[in-house]
């Protein structure tokens, strides 16, 4: 069957009112009159006249555009938007849509609030109220457990040429994503892209009614996101539901279970149609064969459109994964009608899909984020989102290059990215090629401009461009090869790496948070260096989630958060006497365990310097605090000294993740919830109790109390009862950077501990115990994971350097990427290895290994 979208002309402009997300539509926008009809909502509150309406809101930290935004009170399992409409006022936001009737309004003073049922259900049918504006658009839906994303921006490169395509940025397929991702449509696009993904029953029904894809992908079905569901086959269903208004559906016939899924959505509608493609000979519409990797790394493969017709493809990739995905791309092609021959040359021109912001640290005192291969007005929204999260005090320079095939004029676009620099207070402007030039006159004479033909003339002005202690956008179309500039502002450095993923450590903490009672606080350990992952870039994130507290071990690690621009109350866990003067101008708060510390506390805040302080209770850890026996001269201090502010009262428990040990975890608890009451009284006050540790926080939840403390599992190591997968957040890199033959009786290492007894293949990777893989790794107790198997170690492990065998791994080459630890093997494998726990091996990792921070 063949669809032929290839001369389709923009659709004629709509009567209703509507605009976009993203990218604000030019031609048309929502009044909010509008928005109450399509909702049928109650007006609560009205402003004077009909403002209109631009873009769609949720969260109250991330508000660019007060005026024309729309704010959707949403309400989670753990999350109230409702809690957040004053900040969101605050900042200047004048439309609400609330689910609440009785939630507090009295701050929206001249605000538009709409009420309804659901402010989900709302937003979703807002935007496919947006979605049934263009009827006449060709849109794909594409769900499946793997392969989404890349599958959706593999199309759009092998397709921007001939379509003005709207997409869903990075991968926005969830139920609020996928609204966000349709409220981008504008009547320039002639071609639309957009992923679904489900994690329980009864979601994707609700995704397909806002999509209302024509021509759907059926990707994988594969273990991710079984949780929600009772069986596979459950799950195969649920993703079906996307389909519900298409007329033709993409898969591979190979797996079967999403093959006889298909059949039976055929049969359904008399004029639904279908499009299969088979590696394993099975009936489909397309065939393939004769799979061959090339040395060059790129994989050739024939293709039969029928028995009498084959043509050779070649993608630029080796992998599996890789190939499938292609081959769900050249199966569409295939449907829509391109000639071979052009889809020949294109599939040769595909790239790898970065779907990840990298903060690196850059020269002269500088962070850089790279973004680099991925430029748009979506896009350019997240990444500035993300970069002025991380910027704070410091200089926000953004690098800039033509943003190609976005559907508008020139004028248009450009006036656009004029309102997002200056929503996002963007300090100075490089644009790269001829087109970004026209911000010269439509910025502000507040940014700091500069402007160059392309990249080489850029990177040659480089030695002269004046860069230092500031943060860096890099964000580029494809073409202008912005990663040669990356390479020249990055601080060079150990090619060893430790990349920590900050999309995990959000989840992470989601995991955590959605197991607190009602009112309880979060305070999360950022000490030693956030446990050895850095406690600057975790704590601004850890801020942005609006944690109640950070804790740090010394005065030396809260000051520098200070410094860094963290605003968040800050616990010091290890305080020294002499420290008291910092903490008390950089508005730190001390933990005071013992009598002599309180003495100090009181000597120094009778100058006028009063000092707010968490009192440490010895309860059976018998490392630091006050045991009961101190309780009648603490209490008499703390009345005689009202002016001493206990911010908290805590302690500590040992053994909160060995079931072994319960009775006597109990016990501590009784314990500290007789010296708090003593405390409590002689304050005339509740101050915070906490005494939960990550191992506690699931395992006791009646004794979360006002407050717990998160540490290890924060960077997805389980300390016990998690009831969700938590995700792996550092990964260890090292590079090979030699590889070597050996022969029968030669030996690798110092001491000659590592002989070899038959033709060995050795390489040499840039790690050693200097870096934190330390020598009880070497000789083969350890393995690493190299092109996705694993290689043990040969040898002692050396300073800056360990050998590993890879003759089971003939492909590897040098320059290769080596995990350490991170998804396979993991970091309990190596502390295993070490005989010590991840805590150690993670702040054993030394400083010289440069840390890569990410999101996806």
């Amino acid at each position: 069957m063949t669809c032929s979208i290839h001369n389709i002309t923009p659709n004629s402009k709509p009567q209703t009112p509507n605009s976009e997300l993203q990218t604000p539509n030019f031609y048309m926008t929502y009044s909010i009159h509008d928005i109450r009809h399509i909702l049928g909502a109650q007006l609560l509150r009205r402003s004077d006249g009909n403002p209109t309406v631009e873009y769609l809101l949720f969260d109250s930290r991330q508000v660019t555009a007060p005026t024309f935004s729309l704010f959707f009170a949403l309400a989670g399992e753990r999350h109230d938007g409702h809690h957040y409409l004053a900040e969101a006022y605050q900042a200047g936001v004048r439309h609400f849509v609330i689910q609440d009737p009785d939630a507090d309004l009295s701050a929206l003073h001249d605000a538009n609030v709409l009420l309804v049922p659901d402010t989900l259900a709302a937003l979703q049918q807002l935007a496919a109220h947006h979605r049934s504006r263009f009827p006449n658009l060709h849109v794909a839906g594409i769900t499946g457990s793997n392969g989404k994303t890349i599958v959706k921006e593999w199309l759009y490169q092998l397709l921007h040429d001939d379509h003005v395509i709207v997409r869903s940025p990075k991968s926005y397929n969830s139920q609020v994503g996928v609204p966000l991702s349709v409220w981008q449509i504008g009547e320039q696009h002639t071609l639309g892209i957009f992923e679904a993904g489900i994690s329980r029953k009864n979601e994707m029904k609700r995704l397909g009614n806002i999509i209302r894809p024509g021509i759907g992908i059926f990707t994988t079905l594969g273990p991710a996101h079984s949780e929600g569901f009772a069986s596979q086959n459950e799950k195969l269903l649920e993703k079906m539901q996307l389909f519900e208004h298409a007329h033709t559906l993409v898969y591979c016939a190979d797996h079967q279970n999403i093959a006889l899924a298909a059949q039976a959505w055929k049969a359904e509608k008399s004029d639904r149609t279908l499009f299969a493609w088979s590696k394993e000979g099975l009936p489909a519409d397309l065939t393939i064969n004769h799979v061959e990797t090339l040395p060059d790394g790129y994989t050739r493969f024939r293709i039969h459109p029928s028995a009498a017709e084959s043509h050779i493809l070649e993608i630029p990739f080796s992998d599996a994964a890789s190939l499938e995905n292609a081959l769900h791309c050249v199966a569409f092609l295939q449907m829509l009608g391109m000639p071979l021959e052009k889809t020949e040359q294109r599939l040769r021109r595909l790239e790898p899909v970065e779907m990840r912001l990298e903060l690196k640290d850059a020269v002269r005192n500088s962070t850089l984020i790279n973004d680099a291969y991925n430029n748009d007005l979506a896009s350019l929204r997240i990444a500035l989102e993300f970069a002025a999260r991380q910027a704070k005090k410091r200089r926000l320079t953004l690098i800039l290059s033509d943003i190609l095939q976005s559907g508008y004029t020139r004028d248009q676009l450009y006036a656009q990215v004029a309102d997002i620099l200056f929503q996002y207070h963007v300090d100075r402007l490089v644009g790269i090629g001829p087109n970004v030039q026209v911000l010269e006159n439509v910025l502000t004479p507040a940014v700091e401009k500069h402007f160059f033909p392309d990249t080489e003339t850029f990177i040659n002005a480089l030695a002269s461009f004046e860069i230092h202690d500031e943060l860096i956008l890099l964000k580029g179309a494809r073409p202008f090869t912005f990663e040669r500039i990356a390479v020249r502002l990055e601080q060079k450095a150990h090619k060893t790496t430790l990349e920590v993923n900050l999309t995990a450590l959000t989840h992470n903490l989601n995991v955590y948070k959605r197991m607190l009672r009602p009112g309880t606080g979060l305070l999360v350990m950022v000490k030693a260096a956030g446990y050895g992952s850095g406690a600057t870039e975790l704590a601004k994130l850890l801020e942005f989630h609006k944690v109640a507290y950070l804790g740090v071990a010394y005065a030396d690690e809260g000051i520098e958060l200070r410094q860094a621009g963290v605003q968040l109350p800050i616990l010091v866990l290890n305080p020294e006497p002499g420290s008291l003067d910092p903490m008390y101008r950089f508005q730190l708060e001390p933990e005071v365990y013992n009598m002599t510390m309180l003495h100090e506390v009181i000597r120094f805040s009778k100058g006028n310097k009063p000092l707010a302080i968490h009192l440490k209770l010895d309860t059976g850890m018998h490392r630091l605090g006050f045991e009961p026996q101190d309780m009648p001269a603490l209490c008499g201090q703390l009345r005689s000294h009202p002016g001493i502010h206990v911010r908290s009262v805590f302690s500590h428990l040992a053994a909160s993740d060995a079931p072994a040990h319960d009775a006597f975890t109990h016990q501590q608890v009784l314990v500290f919830t007789e010296m708090f009451e003593q405390i409590r009284e002689a304050l005339g006050y509740h101050p915070l109790r906490h005494i939960a540790n990550t191992g506690g926080i699931a395992r006791f939840p009646e004794y979360q109390f006002d407050m717990v403390r998160l540490g290890i599992g924060l960077y997805g190591v389980d300390a016990g009862g998690a009831p969700e997968p938590l995700r792996v957040v550092n990964t260890l890199k090292a590079t090979i950077s030699q590889i070597k033959s050996l022969e029968t009786g030669e030996t690798v290492g110092y001491n000659r501990n590592g002989p070899v007894n038959k033709p060995t293949r050795i390489a040499t990777i840039s790690i050693g115990y200097a870096d934190g893989l330390l020598r009880l790794a070497g000789n083969g107790r350890y393995q690493v994971g190299i092109r996705g198997q694993l290689a043990p170690t040969i040898g002692n492990v050396c300073m800056d350097m360990t050998m590993i065998d890879i003759t089971h791994i003939p492909e590897a080459r040098e320059g290769d990427e080596v995990v350490v630890f991170g998804e396979n093997p993991q970091v309990q494998n190596l502390a295993l290895c070490l005989q010590t726990i991840a805590y150690e091996v993670f702040t054993n990792v030394s400083e010289r290994v440069k840390r890569i921070y990410w999101q996806e």
